[in-house]
């Protein structure tokens, strides 16, 4: 990738040391963008500082707990101490974490712990960035929403589906108030993408022959990649998409329209 439209932005991704959230810092980073990553998996922010320094990239990362409000607003504080600006934001920080998929086996802990991650945790780094992006002039926000936040689930249960369509929600009213500061705010809705965790997920809940059928009900007849949403998350960080702002984006391979 020898692209630097990013050249001189700054970039902060949550849940960035594996998965979806690797996959898009290393994209920016590629393409020009000083990135920092947060994440509490020390080891995977070790791994991937290193890919990302074997390839000369600007990657800087933080061991943090990002459901701990004060921790956030440090971090965020340090991030913009250090770079001078924070250009580009992806709440990226999610998952149905384990809880049960049926609704009746869910107790009001699984559902907090859920919303606590994937609804709080955003709103609290989105309001500590906000900010710095308004001194700027400049923002591109992009939350990660899901499939399930849409259309429902087959392998995640309420507690997910529910605090993806409270991100969508979230979006708008963000785009909305702060659009006439120079700031978008947009959300990605991928399908099934395949992470190893998602991968985990769908051998834990699906039969083989039930999974079959899920590969057929795409009309691309593919999963999706972490290379797919990398592309995606570059084209709304980007000065390109400034008038695309409170977007639902489905990346599911046209699923979503046979569902």
């Amino acid at each position: 990738m020898t692209m630097t439209r990013f050249e001189g932005r700054c970039a902060l991704i949550s849940a960035g040391g594996s998965g979806l959230g690797r996959g898009v810092a290393l994209r920016l980073a590629r393409e020009g963008a000083n990135v920092t990553i947060w994440d509490r998996d020390q080891a995977a922010l070790v791994a991937t500082a290193k890919e990302a320094k074997a390839e000369g990239l600007r990657l800087k990362t933080r061991a943090l707990d990002m459901t701990d409000a004060g921790e956030v607003r440090m971090a965020v504080a340090e991030m913009a101490a250090q770079e001078g600006r924070i250009d580009i934001l992806l709440n990226n920080i999610g998952g149905s974490l384990h809880t049960p998929f049926k609704f009746l086996e869910q107790t009001d802990e699984h559902w907090d712990r859920v919303m606590a991650v994937n609804v709080t945790a955003c709103v609290r780094t989105t309001r500590a960035v906000i900010p710095h992006m308004i001194e700027a002039g400049f923002g591109r926000i992009i939350n990660m929403g899901s499939k399930a936040g849409r259309f429902g689930s087959l392998f995640a249960g309420a507690n997910y589906a529910a605090s993806k369509g409270a991100m969508q929600a979230f979006t708008l009213q963000v785009a909305q108030e702060f659009g006439p500061y120079g700031i978008t705010c947009n959300t990605l809705c991928p399908g099934a993408i395949l992470t190893p965790r998602v991968k985990g997920l769908l051998e834990e809940r699906q039969s083989p022959e039930e999974r079959e059928q899920v590969l057929l009900s795409i009309p691309v007849r593919r999963h999706g990649t972490v290379e797919d949403i990398a592309a995606a998350v570059a084209y709304l960080a980007s000065a390109e998409a400034g008038f695309v702002n409170g977007a639902s984006l489905d990346i599911n391979g046209g699923q979503g329209m046979v569902i």
